[in-house]
């Protein structure tokens, strides 16, 4: 147990350029007491004592603000960061070195029973918002944007924002050393709308240079069709 603690605080470390001291991770993160409760609670729902899993899951959300039912399977280096408002479903599976946000929701699309939650694959990034609804699975390496609503499957090492959810760009993942450095990135996302309407603006620029130097043309077309003649004196007599 006390090497599994070590572990998570570990996560805290590489993950949150915030933390300072194991002091601080054990009393003030949230994420941390929310991955170490579900770890006793899942231990405790292997074992059928379904009723104290659950009592333990319950006490963990009305401190921490961060539901994780019991039955889901969490794979190691998860972490969550800020952490109010996560849901994570019964029959969900995360992989190993995982990331997610605050807001996030990894919840079913129905009421039937069996496998209704999601798949997360190894080293993938959830931010803030994000929701990932139904039994799907999202591939390694995946990005999910900000207030994404994801409802099916996603690629391997590719990048999904939008409602719903849809690709925008597929990313290899950096190495460093040998080891599968995890991409922490989530505010660097392809905004497809702002490039729409980048586009647009940049066309309609374009047109209104084209209209400008249409009008001066015709003026200046106009000047040497019609020039102006010397005006008359009338004198009243």
């Amino acid at each position: 147990m006390l090497d599994a603690i070590r572990r998570e605080i570990q996560v805290v470390f590489d993950r949150d350029p915030a933390a300072r001291s194991i002091v601080e991770i054990i009393l003030l993160y949230p994420g941390f007491h929310a991955v170490i409760n579900h770890r006793i609670a899942h231990f405790l729902y292997n074992r059928r004592l379904y009723f104290l899993a659950r009592l333990v899951s319950h006490i963990s959300r009305f401190l921490t603000g961060i539901e994780i039912h019991p039955g889901a399977k969490i794979g190691k280096g998860f972490f969550i960061d800020h952490g109010s408002g996560v849901v994570i479903g019964e029959t969900t599976e995360i992989g190993d070195n995982v990331t997610i946000y605050q807001g996030v929701t990894l919840g079913g699309s129905g009421k039937e029973k069996g496998k209704r939650h999601p798949t997360i694959g190894n080293n993938v990034t959830i931010s803030a918002g994000a929701k990932v609804l139904g039994s799907f699975k999202v591939g390694d390496h995946a990005k999910i944007g900000g207030g994404s609503v994801v409802i099916k499957e996603v690629p391997p090492h590719c990048t999904v924002v939008g409602v719903p959810g849809r690709v925008v760009a597929y990313n290899g993942l950096k190495m460093a050393d040998g080891y599968e450095e995890v991409d922490l990135n989530h505010n660097i996302l392809p905004d497809p709308v702002a490039d729409a309407l980048a586009a647009m603006q940049a066309t309609i620029n374009e047109l209104e240079q084209k209209v400008e130097r249409l009008q001066k043309e015709a003026a200046a077309n106009e000047d040497i069709q019609h020039p102006e003649w010397p005006q008359r004196r009338v004198s009243n007599s």
